[in-house]
């Protein structure tokens, strides 16, 4: 018997609803361990195998997702002629309601959704379609380790030709903002604590807002090329800017408004968007 490794094989970017927390980002990376007798070429599983099956696997069932706890006892789930209409009451009594084609959620057996329990949603779902001769798969989800200022967002892109278009997929960001050249890390902070499990709206795709039992909510909406999407949440929760919420309209926003702040300092914002990538923003 012999282990086969992956480290970081894929960062799951999605979109989590927490009964206490709402709507929130997500970005966890991947890795896989593989147990199995050696094939003929002496391999567990080739490495160019694992890289293209058992990632495209997880990423077609669980990024850029919303991920929803169905046993949650606030939870409703109806379907309708497009995809699912998800209800979820917040543990305060806030309400948040999502509406999307099937694809763009994924309901997991749980009350509340944790990395090592989705990690043992992933190799439950890894462990049939592996080839014969691996006999076990294991799955360890963790988050980037993070010294400094994050912000974990939600958002969706009506334009864009993939699954990014999905109203409620989210990520955890690091932020990085030199003023005159210099990290401001006080800066870094003001923007991670006011966007911390902030939904990043555009105002193109905002349809309305509307007051029940003393909480104000927006309500976005649009149909692209997956189908149509809407979502209702606090507005508490959300911030709106001019355009769409790619990371390169983020960054700059970022920057134009620190410009705005201090018209005689210089800005260069680095704007995350989960691991390892990002848009510079300047001003």
């Amino acid at each position: 018997m012999t282990t086969l490794f992956v480290k970081r094989l894929t960062v799951i970017d999605c979109s989590v609803l927490s009964p206490a927390r709402g709507l929130i980002g997500e970005s966890w990376q991947v890795d896989v361990e593989l147990d199995g007798d050696l094939d003929y070429q002496g391999m567990v599983l080739d490495f160019g195998e694992v890289k293209k099956s058992i990632k495209h696997l997880i990423d077609g069932q669980f990024d850029h997702k919303l991920l929803v706890p169905a046993d949650y006892p606030g939870l409703l789930v109806a379907e309708y002629r497009e995809g699912l209409h998800l209800s979820f009451t917040l543990q305060d009594g806030r309400d948040i309601e999502h509406r999307s084609p099937r694809d763009a959620v994924r309901l997991i057996p749980c009350e509340r959704i944790a990395a090592d329990r989705l990690a043992q949603i992933v190799t439950d779902y890894l462990s049939p379609q592996t080839p014969d001769n691996v006999s076990a798969i294991r799955v360890r989800l963790w988050p980037e380790p993070i010294d400094g200022a994050f912000y974990q967002y939600s958002h969706g892109l009506r334009h864009h030709d993939g699954n990014c278009q999905r109203i409620a997929h989210g990520h955890r960001s690091r932020i990085e903002i030199l003023r005159n050249g210099q990290r401001d890390l006080q800066l870094e902070e003001q923007w991670a604590d006011s966007w911390a499990d902030v939904y990043i709206g555009s105002r193109a795709d905002l349809i309305g807002t509307s007051r029940r039992d003393g909480v104000e909510y927006c309500e976005f909406g649009y149909r692209s090329s997956q189908g149509s999407f809407g979502l209702t949440l606090p507005k508490i929760g959300c911030y709106l800017i001019d355009n769409d919420s790619t990371v390169e309209n983020i960054a700059q926003h970022i920057a134009d408004q620190l410009k705005a702040e201090h018209p005689n300092d210089r800005f260069k914002v680095y704007a995350f968007e989960g691991v390892d990538k990002g848009a510079i923003g300047l001003a």
